[in-house]
């Protein structure tokens, strides 16, 4: 497949479960693409995290902020961001949603000041992708990749991530968002299905928020 996305780094978002890192590792064979995925499970505190999110919200928070943030600047510096494609399967700013769902309103204020000093290194994404699964989709994923510290998270807590997203979607007048609702799309296993989402991402959108759906 011939390289025709009018893209010079876009980020792959959704819920957990909704198949971002798959999406980025596909997309890296299609494009030769250079990609970015998150070491989620270097993360110590996320196991403690979902057993007590209470207690173990800031650390887990504060050590995926500090993790990415290293991580981006590595990729995205000025001399390789317009040599190649880059693709991401996540956003900086996917860092404040979780603190605003994971946090009491003090560590938030807290968090959020650090958040803004890091938050102005690095370019943000030409578009933003949202893969959307509904939670009972979800959770049939989770359930499926069998991670053991993420088998006990709850449809509520799922939800509320995806109501996070949405509200900054609506607020995001300066980044060009598109989300796919992926429910009935196996892309992984259907040429069709990956070639549909291809095609979407491949065009170009104003900024704001587009929403697709396919007839599968």
């Amino acid at each position: 497949m011939e390289l025709n996305i009018p893209h010079q780094f876009v980020a792959i978002e959704g819920n957990i479960g909704a198949g971002k890192t798959t999406l980025c590792n596909m997309m890296e064979k299609t494009f030769d693409a250079k990609i970015i995925l998150e070491q989620f499970a270097d993360n110590p505190f996320l196991p403690f995290f979902y057993e007590n999110q209470e207690r173990y919200g800031f650390p887990v928070e504060l050590f995926f902020m500090t993790e990415r943030h290293k991580q981006l600047q590595e990729n995205l510096s000025q001399t390789n961001l317009f040599k190649e494609l880059i693709i991401s399967d996540y956003f900086f700013l996917k860092t404040l949603l979780f603190a605003g769902n994971n946090l009491s309103a003090e560590e938030f204020r807290l968090f959020k000041r650090l958040f803004n000093i890091l938050n102005t290194s690095f370019p943000k994404p030409d578009l933003l992708v949202y893969l959307h699964r509904s939670v009972d989709n979800l959770i049939q994923n989770i359930k499926q990749r069998g991670r053991s510290y993420e088998q006990d998270i709850s449809p509520e807590y799922l939800q509320n991530i995806q109501d996070t997203y949405f509200e900054y979607f609506k607020t995001a007048q300066n980044q060009a968002i598109l989300v796919i609702d992926v429910d009935e799309m196996d892309f992984l296993r259907s040429e069709n299905h990956y070639q549909q989402i291809i095609d979407a991402i491949s065009k170009t959108y104003a900024p704001g928020m587009h929403h697709l759906s396919f007839v599968v």
